[in-house]
C-alpha cells in the first residue's frame, strides 16, 4: 500500500488541531511542519471538502476541526485525501494469453482477486480503527503530556503567522 506525503501532513495538521479552540491559519500550519504552504492547502481543501476541517474566514481565520477527534479516523482522511479507490484493481488477467478463460467461466473474482480484496478491507478495517484523538494520545505518549502543549503555545503565541524569528517546538 503506498499513501501519497499529503495523508502524512493532513494527518500531522488534524492533531495539531486538537490542541486549540481557535482557528489555526493554513501558513502557521505550514511554518509548523517546514512545508509549503500552497502544498499544504491542498490537503487543508481536500479535508475540508470532506468535511472533517472547516476553514473560518477573516483576521482570526483559520482551519478547526469540525467534530471531536475521536470521531474522525485516520481512514477518513487518508479518503479526504487519496480517494476511496481499492488498493488493487482486477484487470481480469486470466481473461488474456493462449490460454485464456473464456468470460463466462470468470463470474466470480479470482484467488489473488480475493487475497486482495481481503487485505484492502482488513488495512480499511485497521485504519477506521484508529481516531485522530488515539493518534494525539500517541504524541503524548512518545513525546510527553506537554508535546501537544507546546504546540498549542507556539501557535498562539505572540508571535504571528510567518514570523521566522519564533521556533516551533521539537517534535
Amino acid at each position: 500500500m503506498k499513501l501519497s506525503g499529503g495523508v502524512e501532513w493532513a494527518l500531522h495538521c488534524c492533531v495539531v488541531l486538537t490542541t486549540g479552540t481557535e482557528p489555526v491559519p493554513a501558513a502557521r500550519l505550514a511554518e509548523l511542519h517546514d512545508v509549503s504552504g500552497s502544498y499544504l492547502a491542498k490537503q487543508l481543501q481536500a479535508l475540508s471538502r470532506a468535511g472533517l476541517v472547516t476553514s473560518v474566514q477573516g483576521k482570526a481565520g483559520g482551519y478547526v476541526l469540525t467534530r471531536a477527534p475521536e470521531l474522525i479516523t485516520v481512514l477518513d482522511v487518508v479518503t479526504a485525501v487519496d480517494g476511496e479507490r481499492p488498493a488493487f484493481v482486477c484487470t481480469e488477467i486470466r481473461q488474456r494469453g493462449p490460454l485464456a478463460s473464456p468470460p463466462e467461466a470468470c463470474t466470480k473474482p479470482c484467488a489473488i482477486s480475493r487475497a486482495m480484496a481481503g487485505a484492502d478491507a482488513a488495512w480499511r478495517a485497521a485504519l477506521q480503527a484508529i481516531s485522530v484523538a488515539d493518534l494525539a494520545a500517541g504524541v503524548e505518549e512518545d513525546y510527553g503530556p506537554e508535546a501537544l502543549g507546546g504546540i498549542r503555545d507556539w501557535l498562539t503565541g505572540p508571535t504571528g503567522p510567518g514570523d521566522v524569528t519564533a521556533s516551533p517546538p521539537a517534535r
